[in-house]
């Protein structure tokens, strides 16, 4: 049963537990670690550049309880390269496709430790992923190796052989980056799923371009069942829909958190952003579509002495809101809301009753301007894995 996850003390005969890894690949009943004697003979496989694997391909009806999987740590360009894709039903394209990190609730390449109520990155290194996953007749999981190197893959899909009720809906996972965003123009987390369904919640990912001093000021909007020009939803900001306030720092909590924050010692503006949402308390339902935005909208301070800076800011990010505050405090030239321009990624979870294919992202988008800043450096884990390689 479906409440088994969440109430351990339950005991259901009907379902049957099943997991698949390299060590069992069909997940077959008795049929795990046969190689090597049973002593560790398929723990991992070497993956070549450009080659495809299937982690999984099963009969339903069940449910996907966890992913666990693990990768050497690599440069961002060669980690934001890994793929899932998961295909539904034998429908003709995938219903998720997405970087591998970004799947676990971390974007830019970059995973970092931390935990939620969904996802978590242990250490930094071991990706998990708990939402369920339903399956009716079909499921397949494949992993892409679209980098120039190889990688030695460590995975296992956990899962339940049960019932799929009617009202349960097949997760979808559609990624999309705008690189640079459009000065005025909000920019689409998810669009185009058809209902019914439920909008799960979010990865987001930002690289500050714009000056200002502050670039995260947009509300997130959701516009549900033919809503055109104004949402149904509509938040206060994007610390605001995190969960947090005053700004944001790197933090992680059960159902929000913006766990990635790189920027230099001392750096006002980071470098990269990424945070998470996860709506299970409070559902986002829609009957036929869904369209979740975030506004571009930044905060800017001129002191005096910057009465030039001020102008040229202003000539080039028409104001947001109410407009500038002049002179106010004294020694303050201007300060308020404004619309900006940066570099915006989002990896959208959605349940849909019937499966629907998202489109694959494309490699050069998703790899370009993400390489590592001066002030960031492999970890030690990496160096000697490096040696190996």
């Amino acid at each position: 049963m479906f409440g088994m996850s969440w109430d351990p003390s339950q005991v259901d005969t009907s379902v049957e537990t099943r997991s698949v890894s390299f060590e069992n690949p069909t997940g077959a009943k008795g049929s795990g670690g046969s190689e090597a004697g049973g002593r560790k003979g398929a723990a991992f496989r070497r993956i070549e550049p450009d080659e495809r694997v299937v982690l999984a391909d099963l009969e339903g009806p069940g449910v996907i309880r966890h992913i666990w999987l693990t990768v050497p740590p690599a440069p961002p360009e060669a980690m934001r390269a890994l793929a899932l894709e998961v295909t539904y039903d034998d429908l003709d394209g995938p219903s998720v496709s997405v970087p591998l990190p970004d799947f676990f609730g971390v974007p830019h390449g970059r995973p970092c430790e931390y935990t939620s109520a969904l996802t978590a990155i242990q250490e930094g290194r071991g990706f998990n992923a708990y939402f369920p996953m339903p399956f009716r007749r079909r499921v397949r999981i494949e992993f892409a190796n679209r980098a120039s190197r190889f990688v030695n893959l460590y995975y296992q899909v956990d899962l339940t052989l049960e019932d799929v009720p009617q009202d349960r809906g097949l997760l979808h996972v559609a990624w999309r980056r705008q690189n640079p965003t459009v000065l005025g123009e909000d920019f689409v987390i998810v669009d185009g799923l058809a209902g019914p369904g439920r909008f799960l919640g979010c990865c987001v990912g930002v690289r500050p371009i714009d000056a200002g001093t502050w670039y995260g000021e947009g509300e997130v909007k959701m516009y549900i069942d033919g809503d055109t020009d104004l949402p149904t939803v509509c938040g206060t900001g994007l610390e605001d829909y995190v969960g947090t306030a005053w700004g944001m720092g790197a933090h992680a909590a059960t159902f929000a958190g913006a766990p990635l924050d790189v920027r230099a010692p001392g750096g006002v503006m980071p470098d990269y952003v990424g945070f998470y949402r996860w709506h299970v308390p409070d559902p986002v339902v829609f009957r036929e579509d869904l369209r979740v935005t975030i506004q571009q909208i930044g905060y800017a301070m001129f002191g005096a002495g910057q009465e030039d800076e001020a102008e040229e800011y202003a000539r080039t990010n028409p104001p947001a809101g109410h407009g500038w505050i002049r002179n106010d405090p004294p020694g303050m030239v201007a300060r308020g809301t404004a619309e900006r321009v940066d570099d915006y990624c989002a990896a959208a979870f959605v349940y849909c009753l019937e499966p629907q294919r998202v489109p694959v992202p494309d490699l050069a988008l998703a790899t370009a301007d993400i390489s590592r800043r001066d002030h960031e450096h492999p970890t030690l884990i990496e160096q000697l894995l490096s040696l190996e390689g």
